[in-house]
């Protein structure tokens, strides 16, 4: 199960936030969608069978939630989620196989 949280803007549609981990360092992945379960189901069909999100720990921050909406994939990674300094990378750049710890 990923540490994660989700925001709902004003137009109705929310960004999910999620901490996966691998290697040491974990990746942090960004998910615009129309629901949480439709967000969920973006990472799920891209290998991510075991994408949980319980709660609301971790939800995107402002800064988040502008990369992604500024993103045409709505759907966005980085390394390194607590150093905060990585770069945004679009999912296609992530092969399934890099998730996996």
């Amino acid at each position: 199960m990923a540490a994660g949280g989700f925001c709902k803007l004003p137009g109705g549609t929310v960004v999910v936030a999620l901490n996966l981990p691998h290697g040491t360092a974990g990746v942090r992945v960004l998910v615009h969608a129309g629901n949480r379960a439709k967000a969920l189901t973006r990472l799920r069909n891209l290998g991510l069978w075991s994408v949980f999100l319980r709660g609301n720990t971790a939800p995107p921050t402002p800064d988040e939630v502008t990369a992604v909406l500024h993103h045409p994939d709505g759907l966005i990674w980085r390394t390194a989620p607590t150093e905060g300094t990585g770069l945004w990378r679009p999912i296609r750049a992530l092969r399934s196989s890099a998730l996996q710890p």
